[in-house]
């Protein structure tokens, strides 16, 4: 314990004890008594105190011993014989009072408790919810933007197709104001488009009122409302082919002479093979010269198989091709037949006949009856459509030619009458100048 006092002190440390001494009896109280006590059972405190103590403190017990003996009788000096008494009560005081200094000194040990707090665990938690983001990874979807741009290469070219049609009725916006002589304007505009009287009549009426509830009060306000109206009216043709529900799905093709049957015929196959589908073709078309030549070249082209007889009758040649396509395996049979037009009752016919031997071959086929249709014969093509679905029952059409015509407007003609779907349109001779139908396309394309 001594030893201890020394060490805190410098060297004449003997000669301070006396003088706290005197100091320390005045404060502390009278509880501190037992504080002696523990000294002996102390040793704990002696032991940490070792620790944080230098190497010097061997060499100091001897002196603090002789130091603090004179300072015991010392205390009996004084005249009345009670102050001897609290003279040993201030020996352990001090001793009592450096431990309880130092007992302190233990209290930063519960220090090391906030380094295990818990916050840098759940730090790294949050840091690794982020870590999903990753899902950069899906880079390899940038390949997605490919029939992104092949559609948006679709679209200009639609666009380019559709110019002459819509030049005549974007003029109709140049102006500053909305009166009778716009509304005017853009019905002469649209009957020029072979939009048709009927369908016109709609536009307009149906324009007016979008135009009132909207408040346009600009020309360019008023030809976005008119291409929501071309969509409106367009939407019902928007629909698309389906493959599957039979095996195998038999297709009849018709239409008139040199609306691009045959052309549509390989460009439909070329699709269709591209998406894992067997197709088989049959050259029905017995009475054009070299159509049966020209069908086999997209068979050769698209590597899919062909059914064909020189000479032989359109009916027997299907019936065969669809009993060969069920035989096989097929997905998909796709007859192609003879232009045929829809004034020469006979020679259609001749195309009921078509259709009532598929039938036989397949009592649920023919499973789609589609009509090519030229789109620069304008309101000639809602004639076609029309006699052909008398006769046959059309599920669909199939629009080619739309590049450079200024009759695009049939489309809402069609729409507005007889609305058959439209399974695709062609702006071209190209395999992708084929694509699927979409109202709104259309609409922009024909007002861009």
């Amino acid at each position: 314990m001594f030893s201890f006092f020394k060490k805190k002190p410098p060297t004449p440390a003997p000669e301070a004890p006396p003088g706290p001494a005197a100091q320390e009896p005045a404060p502390p109280p009278v509880a501190e008594t037992p504080a002696a006590a523990p000294a002996p059972a102390g040793s704990s405190f002696f032991s940490f105190f070792r620790r944080g103590a230098p190497a010097s403190q061997p060499e100091a017990p001897p002196a603090p011993v002789t130091a603090e003996v004179p300072v015991a009788p010392s205390a009996p000096a004084a005249p009345p014989l009670p102050e001897p008494a609290p003279a040993p009560v201030t020996l352990p005081s001090p001793v009592s009072a450096p431990i309880l200094r130092a007992a302190p000194l233990p209290a930063p040990v519960p220090a090391p408790a906030p380094p295990a707090t818990p916050v840098p665990t759940p730090a790294p938690t949050p840091l690794a919810a982020p870590v999903p983001v990753p899902p950069p990874a899906e880079v390899p979807a940038a390949a997605a933007p490919a029939p992104v741009e092949e559609r948006r290469s679709w679209m200009d070219k639609l666009k380019a197709g559709l110019r002459k049609t819509g030049t005549s009725l974007t003029q109709v916006f140049t102006g500053t104001q909305i009166d009778d002589a716009l509304y005017e304007e853009l019905e002469e505009a649209l009957l020029l488009a072979d939009t048709g009287v009927k369908a016109t009549e709609f536009l307009l009426g149906d324009l007016k009122r979008r135009v009132k509830e909207n408040k346009a009060t600009e020309p360019a306000a008023v030809k976005r409302l008119l291409a929501d109206a071309i969509t409106d009216l367009l939407a019902p043709l928007e629909k698309g082919l389906e493959v599957g529900k039979f095996t195998p799905t038999v297709m009849m093709v018709v239409g008139v002479n040199g609306a691009g049957k045959t052309t549509s015929i390989g460009k439909l196959t070329r699709h269709l093979a591209e998406a894992d589908q067997k197709v088989l073709l049959a050259a029905a078309d017995t009475f054009r010269a070299a159509a049966r030549e020209q069908l086999a070249v997209w068979a050769d082209r698209n590597r899919v198989e062909i059914v064909s007889q020189e000479g032989g009758d359109p009916a027997a040649v299907t019936f065969d091709a669809v009993s060969a396509g069920k035989a096989r395996g097929c997905d998909v049979v796709i007859a192609d037949t003879a232009g045929r037009l829809p004034t020469q009752l006979h020679l259609m016919e001749e195309l009921r006949k078509v259709r009532r031997v598929i039938a036989k071959a397949d009592a649920s086929a023919p499973h789609e009856v589609l009509l090519v249709v030229d789109g620069n014969t304008g309101q000639n093509a809602l004639t076609q459509v029309k006699a052909f679905d008398e006769v046959l029952q059309l599920t669909g059409l199939i629009v080619t030619k739309l590049d450079g015509t200024a009759k695009g407007g049939v489309l809402a003609a069609i729409a507005r009458e007889r609305p058959i779907p439209v399974y695709f349109i062609g702006v071209g001779e190209k395999l992708e100048d084929l694509q699927t139908f979409n109202a709104r396309e259309f609409a922009q394309a024909l007002l861009s």
